[in-house]
């Protein structure tokens, strides 16, 4: 495995070309800001009517509409949702594609599943920051940096990994980590991360904790607490020193309740779901299934995201975050603006 830093990178390789950032959202607008503040002509592409739009140019970027962006650039970054971008790619930035240019990518999935297939002679990188792109721009402007992923899948210029190693430094991965990797890898280990552990796992686990005190007959407001509100504080100390510093942290009584207990949770039932969570992943199942989803308009998703929104738990949440103003003070998300 390769790693690089700062040092291994050169910025001046990056500055004569045109950077098209496709998409403004959680990634895109900090790709787009920190690539700028590195000194990169960068210019956002969006389709006309976006409500991003607005977001882009109060930030003081230059908006064009998608198609103008591909062409203009020496380098496209496609930032868009992964079920549009097979599409996009399709309609708007194919008929741009000339020899030589670099492709590039936030996500392997398109790319290792086929969905998009690139010509031969276009240069093919992967930059993907291990962070969501709200936390990616924020460390950027605290003088650090989110750790990022490198993979190169085509290369007729014989700099493509060169050129991408200068633009995981511009957006500041270099300040942390950029580590050398494939799109398959990327792809499949992300997709399981998000689906059993990150996302998936801990929001089913929060709930599952929530409900079952909720249902033994404990306040709604002491279920939040205990299986939620201080996820954060057992996350911040594995995030800052591993398991073993949040364990050295906790109580003895919690410590041996965590080892004791935890099994019994994450069983060997949950391991072989993780297995067949993994297998749909590696064959393409989920894949397939999610563009089918966005092709029939979302209708499953739509629903489970409303169910989602409308759980107990988050309504008990808004009233209880309403008690600890401090919370929206500087925050990562602001919807208005980013």
């Amino acid at each position: 495995m390769k790693v690089f830093y700062d040092r291994d990178a050169d910025l001046s390789l990056l500055r004569p070309h045109k950077i098209a950032i496709l998409g403004f959202g959680s990634q895109g607008h900090a790709h787009a800001l920190n690539l700028r503040d590195s000194g990169m002509d960068v210019r956002v592409g969006l389709r006309s009517g976006s409500a991003s739009r607005s977001k882009a140019e109060q930030q003081g970027l230059r908006v064009v509409d998608t198609a103008q962006a591909a062409r203009e650039a020496d380098i496209i970054m496609v930032l868009v949702p992964d079920e549009m971008a097979a599409d996009i790619f399709k309609a708007e930035i194919e008929p741009a594609l000339t020899a030589g240019k670099y492709l590039a990518f936030g996500h392997g999935f398109n790319i290792h599943f086929k969905f998009i297939q690139p010509r031969a002679d276009v240069n093919v990188f992967m930059i993907a920051p291990k962070g969501p792109g709200h936390l990616v721009r924020s460390e950027y402007v605290k003088g650090r940096g989110v750790p990022c992923l490198l993979a190169v899948h085509q290369d007729p210029s014989g700099d493509t990994e060169k050129i991408a190693l200068a633009y995981g430094c511009a957006i500041g991965g270099g300040r942390a980590a950029i580590i050398s990797t494939t799109f398959r890898e990327e792809t499949e280990t992300d997709l399981f991360g998000e689906q059993s552990v990150l996302c998936g796992g801990l929001t089913e686990l929060i709930r599952a904790g929530y409900e079952t005190l909720v249902e033994a007959g404990y306040a709604p407001e002491m279920a939040y607490f205990e299986c939620l509100h201080e996820v954060k504080l057992i996350v911040d100390l594995i995030y800052e020193g591993g398991i073993s510093d949040m364990r050295y942290s906790i109580s003895n009584t919690a410590e041996y309740g965590d080892m004791t207990r935890g099994r019994k949770v994450i069983s060997q039932a949950t391991r072989q779901a993780m297995k067949e969570i993994l297998a749909d992943i590696q064959s393409g199942k989920f894949a397939n299934e999610w563009i089918e989803e966005y092709r029939r308009g979302l209708p499953n998703f739509k629903r489970l995201r409303k169910e989602a929104e409308q759980h107990p738990i988050e309504q008990v949440g808004r009233q209880l975050r309403s008690f600890m103003p401090w919370l929206g003070s500087d925050r990562l998300i602001d919807r208005a603006r980013n």
